[in-house]
């Protein structure tokens, strides 16, 4: 489940380092290119520091004594342009390595946090919403990204500029150098004071910001009830909200920044420059001052506060990033994981009998919503699921899929726990069909094979003359590459459901799975398929949960489920004869399907 706020707000140092240590722990795998950028950066270091040094010879040996020597200024002169040519060109390789070490490290952690998500159980997703997944695998990387292309590129630059500075103000005045560092302990205090206080701001700022993804994700997809219920105005409502305080958290910060950023460095630049002129002013009275010296220091103060400002700057980007890398890593590290196997080798489906056996199960842990259920699907059989809504039905669906873990009974398929089969093996050999059918971006040549090379595409115009679906299909202008937008919206219910069909019959699967696979089909669609799907039940142990009774009377097996329980369980005829909750449904629909003729 996501954070709150608090958690977010109360990361204690331990995690912090932690966090910061897991991020490190990618670049294991670019030692070597690490290493040649920390070369370069040093590299362009020593230019910075040397480039004042060649100013102030030239102030203090040329320039103060009016001694023009063409030749050593000349000398002089193309050193530098020569220095700062060089200096461009390593920095540019320095940034381009960098980056692609950056990039190459995001990628990583990108596809080990979708590659998690793959392996996340049913109920991580039914407790998470969709648009703040989203905004970790996007998102939150990419301020990870940025941490490591401009946080720990500065930082590395900045510690070479500052030790490199140093030594060089020490080799020209170590007097005036060691008073310099009077200033370290106030640079220190301002360092430590924004990164507390920022990183609260910036945990809040991505927080929200995750609020608006998941609230735009959940407007968009289900924007049809949206408009439908007239929910605009108070989806509008909620989202300025939230993109209010989002707002709020941002201005906060960036006063935040303006108050501790820039006035507190100029100050520390003043102080810097009153030390400098006042320590030249006393050695004036005894002697007289070197201009390039003075030069020098303030060039060097001046590149020193550039470093302090740009690793303060940078604590920005570098809080922003431990607080999303920690909401990734606890993604990574999520314990909501679907269900394991206790593999047993060369195990495989054979005649596909189903059993349960006193199984009993909870979502929460806390309420069953099956209870003791057992029944048996022999080889071949169909069992029809029946019942009204939180009967028990697709919780039974849920269970033979391995969507979900269950602790109590048994489900065995020819005479093996479920849980012994490889779940390649229990994919492979099952074909499922729900209510509602989800179409991918592409054809509907790729709707039906779902990227499986093994399948032909004369396997695919087979499966979809099986189950009816080729009459729709030949009548668009593309056939079966025809393009399918979002969802399959420009398909009708029943079309997205035959195409949902022949994507199961060309896996020619031993073991069906029907939720209510008819009930979005119009009258005519359903009377093209009901041939198609008896068709597939042939040979095949099905299961199937039945909206419509009409479609289950020739199932070897049929069970009333009432609140998780089975109350009522034979052959249609026996169940109508038996004058139970199954006899009053089915006359109800029919009672309801003879009012819809008559009218």
């Amino acid at each position: 489940m996501e954070p709150n706020n608090e958690e977010m707000l109360t990361m204690s140092g331990t995690e912090h380092r932690a966090v910061l240590k897991r991020l490190f722990s990618y670049t294991k795998y670019h030692v070597p290119a690490l290493v040649l950028t920390v070369f370069l950066v040093l590299l362009v270091t020593l230019a910075d520091v040397f480039l004042p040094i060649l100013i102030k010879i030239f102030l203090d040996d040329y320039l103060t004594p009016l001694h023009f020597a063409y030749g050593p200024i000349l000398l002089l002169a193309s050193g530098y342009i020569g220095l700062t040519l060089g200096r461009s060109v390593v920095w540019y390789f320095q940034l381009v390595l960098f980056q692609k070490i950056a990039l190459r490290i995001v990628q990583q952690i990108r596809i080990d946090i979708f590659s998690k998500l793959q392996t996340m159980g049913m109920r991580y997703f039914d407790k998470t919403p969709a648009g703040s997944l989203v905004s970790r695998v996007t998102n939150d990387t990419e301020a990870i990204k940025d941490m490591f292309i401009n946080v720990l590129g500065t930082a590395i630059q900045s510690l070479f500029m500052l030790i490199g500075i140093y030594v060089a103000m020490f080799v020209m005045d170590a007097q005036l150098a060691t008073y310099s560092l009077l200033i370290f302990p106030l640079t220190l205090l301002i360092i430590i004071v924004y990164r507390k206080y920022s990183s609260k701001f910036y945990r809040a700022r991505r927080e929200k910001l995750s609020q608006l993804n998941a609230k735009i994700a959940e407007s968009i997809s289900g924007m049809s009830i949206v408009q439908q219920f007239n929910q605009e105005k108070r989806l509008i409502g909620e989202f300025e909200e939230i993109n209010k305080d989002y707002y709020d958290v941002g201005m906060k910060n960036i006063k935040f920044n303006a108050l501790l950023l820039g006035p507190a460095i100029d100050l520390i630049y003043s102080l810097a420059i009153v030390l400098i002129l006042s320590f030249f002013g006393v050695q004036s009275f005894s002697g007289a001052v070197a201009i390039g010296t003075i030069y020098a220091f303030v060039s060097y103060f001046d590149r020193f506060l550039e470093a302090i400002y740009n690793i303060m700057e940078r604590l920005a980007m570098y809080q922003e990033a431990i607080t999303a890398a920690s909401r990734v890593f606890r993604i990574m590290d999520g314990t909501d994981l679907a269900p394991e196997q206790e593999v047993e080798e060369n195990l495989a489906i054979d005649k596909a009998k189903i059993e349960f056996k006193n199984v009993t199960f909870s979502y929460d842990g806390k309420k069953d919503v099956l209870k003791d259920i057992s029944f048996t699907a022999e080889s071949g059989q169909t069992v029809a699921l029946v019942g009204h809504t939180g009967s028990g039905k697709s919780s039974i669906i849920n269970l033979m899929m391995r969507f979900y873990e269950f602790e109590q009974g048994e489900i065995l398929i020819d005479g093996k726990s479920i849980k012994r089969y490889p779940m390649e093996e229990l994919r492979a050999k099952t074909g499922l069909v729900l209510q509602d059918s989800f179409m991918f971006y592409g054809t509907i040549k790729d709707n039906i094979r779902l990227h499986n090379k093994l399948i032909t595409d004369k396997a695919i115009l087979e499966a979809a003359e099986f189950v009816q679906a080729d009459r729709f299909i030949n009548t668009l202008a593309d056939k079966y590459d025809h393009r399918v937008i979002e969802r399959g919206a420009s398909f009708s219910s029943g079309q997205r459901q035959l195409i949902s069909f022949a994507r199961t019959v060309v896996t020619n699967p031993q073991i069906l799975v029907l939720d209510e696979a008819t009930a979005n089909i119009d009258t005519e669609t359903e009377t093209l398929i009901q041939t198609g799907l008896r068709n597939m039940r042939q040979g095949r142990t099905t299961i199937a949960i039945a909206h419509r009774l009409s479609t289950i009377k020739d199932a070897d097996l049929i069970l009333v489920l009432s609140k998780g329980s089975i109350i009522e369980r034979g052959t249609h005829e026996e169940l109508l004869e038996h004058g139970g909750v199954y006899h009053s449904m089915y006359q109800l629909q029919n009672s309801g399907m003879d009012l819809e003729d008559i009218g």
